[in-house]
């Protein structure tokens, strides 16, 4: 059942916006209609031309001074209907009620091939949701979701993304005095696990209902007839969101992706990366790894976030019950999660098959030792698998390669690599799984303070076009291959807010 259209075809505004935020058909108890609140001095930082021609959006004619009004909400487009969404979430396993605090959804933009996509200001003041916040971002992380929900994109990983940043003129309180900025976010939808908990905790059989069917026609047009009973609807949409979370965070941990805030509200149902806060990629190989600075006890950590998201989809699942079960009978709802190790650990296996370059009946205990000697030499994740690649081109070419590896773990490991049977393709296939460049940690934190503390973009201009293609060697972009010194090794991320 897709997502009902407007009564009439909305029409296309200046600029190329065309709003139809179906969301507003939803029970009122999940939003709050709320206009972003003006900034004092509205100056454009960053502008996705790419993405903005994607959206089918034509903003480069504007001067500055407007576009920048424009994309921090001082004006709102033409057709845009703003909002505040209402959500929960377990944050660190506690449950609270929640709200986007210091987010105002303009709408959902119609693209010229019929796409829907939410448009997001973050840090666009505050909104009833708030509580003691004051609804501001700080340049800095706003700067950094930037980057990194762009280098996802650019990885084939599915995300938000980020179409401007503008600075506020206005200064922004944390643990110190910094500069204000706006973010504006393009998604899928916004609608999170945390949206369902919210709805739950309202005891509203009708609203649970309605959420679950919009999700489902706003996310998976046509996976259940319309008119499809209410515990069919529920149970196919419970079953599309595993897959697709399964699919995400096999995506993460190919390219060493550690989202740090893990939280219910951090997981749509769409299965795109949301909330770039205390995110950050592993240097060198360790499943325990943890940059966030609020994770004490390591629940986030790299090889923790499969368990995580089961643990988030048992929360959805808990939310479907009253639809799903109505009487009681959990059976169906608990096979499904006790097969729930077993499809992520596919999907796993197949992902770890294509970094290694092996066939599908190769040894398990040849990726597990690799992993191990990554581990026991404390290899970094990204170039290990890139010098692996360029090891099977060699081999495919001239039929044997040289170990490239310098530590003792890997040099062990490497002849029985080499000795494994290598499938036709695999070259192309560890081409396809292994990046060559990510957005380093050091590195971002190095052009985030050139950009917050002397006002200097161009560092940041380059590391974002050397991580337009990650997949190419690049001789122009070694650069950003190099892992951390010591002295620039980044130990913790914060969240930013």
């Amino acid at each position: 059942m897709p997502v009902a259209p407007a009564a009439s075809p909305p029409t296309r505004q200046p600029g190329g916006w065309c709003f139809d935020t179906t969301y507003l058909s939803l029970p009122g108890r999940l939003y709050v209609r709320q206009a972003p609140v003006p900034v004092r001095d509205p100056q454009m930082a960053l502008f996705n031309r790419p993405l903005a021609a994607a959206l089918g959006l034509s903003l480069e004619d504007l001067p500055e001074e407007d576009l920048a009004r424009l994309l921090s909400g001082t004006t709102v487009p033409a057709g845009a209907t703003p909002l505040a969404q209402a959500y929960a979430g377990h944050q660190f396993g506690h449950f609270a009620l929640l709200g986007d605090g210091r987010a105002i959804l303009l709408g959902e933009h119609l693209t010229p091939d019929g796409q829907r996509v939410d448009i997001q200001l973050k840090g666009s003041g505050r909104t009833p949701f708030s509580r003691r916040g004051d609804g501001r971002a700080a340049l800095g992380p706003m700067l950094r979701e930037f980057i990194l929900s762009e280098a996802m994109h650019a990885l084939g990983i599915p995300t938000t993304r980020s179409l401007a940043v503008t600075t506020t003129g206005e200064a922004v309180l944390r643990d110190h005095v910094l500069p204000g900025a706006v973010l504006v976010r393009t998604a899928a939808s916004h609608i999170r696990v945390g949206t369902f908990e919210f709805a739950a905790a309202h005891t509203d059989p009708a609203t649970l209902e309605a959420l679950i069917r919009h999700t489902l026609g706003r996310h998976y047009p046509g996976l259940v007839p319309d008119g499809a009973p209410a515990t069919e609807a529920a149970a196919a949409l419970l079953t599309a969101a595993i897959d697709r979370q399964c699919s995400l965070i096999t995506h993460w941990l190919r390219v060493g992706f550690i989202h740090g805030v893990m939280n219910t509200d951090n997981m749509t149902l769409s299965g795109e990366t949301i909330d770039y806060g205390p995110c950050a990629f592993l240097d060198s190989y360790d499943p325990a790894t943890v940059f966030s600075s609020i994770d004490h006890g390591g629940r986030y950590a790299f090889g923790n976030q499969p368990a995580i998201a089961r643990w988030n989809l048992a929360r959805l699942a808990e939310t479907l019950l009253p639809v799903l079960a109505p009487g009681g009978d959990l059976t169906w709802v608990q096979t499904l999660f006790d097969r729930l190790p077993e499809q992520f650990d596919r999907q796993w296996q197949q992902c770890l098959t294509d970094k290694f370059g092996l066939s599908a009946d190769a040894p398990r205990d040849l990726i597990t030792a690799g992993l191990a000697a990554m581990q026991a030499d404390e290899a970094d994740y990204t170039n290990t698998f890139a010098a692996l690649t360029d090891a099977r081109q060699k081999q495919e070419q001239t039929g044997t390669a040289p170990c490239p590896f310098h530590t003792p773990a890997l040099r062990r490991w490497y002849q029985d690599w080499a000795a494994a049977a290598a499938p036709p393709g695999s070259a192309t296939r560890m081409a396809a799984a292994n990046p060559r460049r990510i957005p380093r940690n050091h590195q971002v934190e190095a052009v985030l303070t050139a950009a917050t503390e002397t006002g200097d973009l161009r560092p940041l201009h380059r590391l974002l076009e050397a991580l337009t293609e990650p997949y190419r060697d690049d001789p122009d972009h070694i650069a950003y291959t190099l892992p951390p010194a010591p002295q620039e090794r980044v130990y913790q991320t914060f969240c930013g807010t």
